[in-house]
């Protein structure tokens, strides 16, 4: 007798149909790489790299055993629980998560929301955040647990990191459907207020620690350094199922946030705006529409938002003095540029071409669109030093100094890296979506590796001019800075002042 499937019989075949359709997307994306060699070059380096993270420090000096790498191991459960938050502010950021296929060409796809659920899963990895935490992670996890509880130690590691992640996708999408909603952006902005003044009074009154003490990533923890016992299959068991249940859990939202329309992409989209007197000078003008393309866009907004209050957020909990503070306005700013800086130009699209076609200078626009970027990148990094510094008391006059050149510096440091990157590897990308990114996702972790790494190197240096008694050195020393990244802006400034080069990434872009 036949009888009706039952809606998880429906939801099972669903998702086997959509990781079918995923293989497909990957493979399609795979083969329009521009450079196949370095695409496969760049995987293995992350494989390599990964495994070396995981395995090396468990045969370095003094790990496993007491002092330092017994710290570790105690610091790790508070660790997991911190992967998990970087996880769901990650995907709640973008939306619900990466696109695996850009909004425009995807709708003419027959595409699941599963399917596009499962793909911001495997591009999740995929992100300079998440990468460092999983890497740190696993290291930290290798050091502290020494050689003998290596194997089992690892993969429960590996199998949190998947927890997390499935689990930040299921928080995402479901904040995104309530975002859709009616009121539902009023209410995801008093709720996050509200999540960030809780974690802050919990602090100020000495019970966050406590708090983090009792998560249950105590327990995966402790098992897992015991070697392979009854306890830690029960471990790796129940990790491995919730892993598999929030992965099937998450298309639920999925479906119910598609369903629904972004009402924030769409205001900006149709709303009006009323007309302004016209400025005197070309830039001006320049500078009015370039900032207009970029405060007006949702992920910038949101992008900025998390920017800016994020690592604020973490120095004004953890009462980093101004020393430490230093450093952050690096990091902002790499981030920042990652939102739209490295493929700057992609903001024109078509209108590129009508841009082309106006009597102004090409070195004007190429001018407008730096200062632009440099107004963001510098509007985020001072949120993030006003909070951090409400705990870090009066600065002295080498912090002062230290803290102006590193802004000066790394502004322009990011800046130029930035223009020079979208000069030379532009690509078509609508940024209207706010799951959009600029650039290919690999070529996204190459491009924030290298904003990192250079912004905390340089963030170092200035750190530790801060301690000296000499307010005048930090800005003696950000002369040389200054100049060598001002001389590379003014060589791509120069290149995007030949027709040919301007126009194939005008051509480019407007693809």
């Amino acid at each position: 007798m036949p009888t009706a499937r039952s809606w998880t019989e429906g939801l099972l075949r669903e998702q086997a149909r959509a990781v079918a359709d995923v293989g497909t997307l990957l493979r399609f994306r795979a083969a329009h790489v521009r450079r196949p060699r370095a695409f496969r070059v760049g995987l293995l380096v992350f494989a390599l790299a990964t495994a070396a993270i995981a395995v090396v420090p468990a045969y370095l000096p003094g790990a496993g055993g007491p002092g330092r790498a017994q710290d570790v191991l105690l610091l790790l459960p508070t660790a997991l629980a911190g992967l998990v938050l970087v996880a769901v502010v990650s995907a709640v950021a973008s939306g619900g998560g990466r696109e695996l296929l850009a909004r425009d060409p995807a709708s003419i796809h027959p595409i699941s929301p599963t399917t596009d659920h499962l793909g911001a899963l495997v591009l999740a990895p995929l992100n300079i955040a998440w990468l460092l935490q999983a890497w740190t992670l696993l290291g930290a996890a290798s050091y502290g647990g020494g050689r003998e509880p290596l194997p089992t130690l690892q993969v429960a590691m590996l199998l949190w990191l998947v927890l997390a992640t499935a689990v930040g996708q299921v928080v995402a999408w479901t904040v995104e459907g309530v975002r859709r909603l009616r009121l539902g952006e009023v209410g995801v902005r008093l709720l996050t207020v509200v999540a960030v003044v809780a974690v802050l009074l919990l602090q100020l009154d000495q019970r966050l620690v406590p708090l983090l003490d009792q998560v249950p990533t105590v327990r995966v923890v402790a098992l897992s350094v015991g070697g392979v016992t009854a306890a830690w299959w029960g471990v790796v068991g129940a990790l491995l199922g919730l892993s598999v249940a929030a992965v099937v859990l998450g298309a639920v939202p999925a479906h119910l946030a598609t369903r629904r329309v972004p009402h924030d992409e769409l205001r900006v989209e149709s709303e009006s705006h009323r007309a302004r007197p016209l400025p005197r000078s070309d830039l001006a003008v320049l500078l009015r529409t370039d900032r207009g393309s970029v405060w007006r866009a949702v992920p910038m907004r949101r992008g900025l938002a998390v920017l800016a209050i994020g690592p604020g957020v973490v120095a004004l909990v953890g009462d980093l003095d101004w020393v430490q503070l230093i450093i952050l306005p690096g990091l902002v700013a790499s981030g920042g540029a990652l939102l739209f800086g490295v493929n700057a130009w992609c903001l024109d699209g078509r209108g590129g071409l009508w841009r082309e076609s106006l009597p102004v200078g090409a070195g004007t626009v190429f001018v407008a669109r730096a200062w632009v970027l440099a107004e963001f990148l510098v509007a985020a990094s001072l949120v993030t030093m006003a909070l951090g510094g409400l705990r870090a008391g009066v600065p002295t006059p080498t912090e002062t100094t230290a803290l102006l050149a590193m802004l000066a510096v790394v502004t322009v440091q990011v800046v130029g890296a930035a223009m020079r990157w979208s000069l030379a590897h532009p690509y078509a990308v609508d940024l209207r979506s706010a799951r959009a990114t600029p650039a290919p996702p690999l070529m996204m972790v190459g491009y924030s590796s290298r904003l990192a790494l250079s912004t905390t190197m340089t963030g170092l240096v200035f750190s530790g001019l801060a301690r000296l008694e000499a307010p005048v050195l930090p800005l003696l020393l950000a002369v040389p800075f200054l100049c060598w990244s001002g001389a590379r802006l003014v060589r791509t400034h120069e290149r995007w002042t030949d027709p040919v080069q301007r126009a194939r990434v005008v051509v480019t872009a407007a693809a």
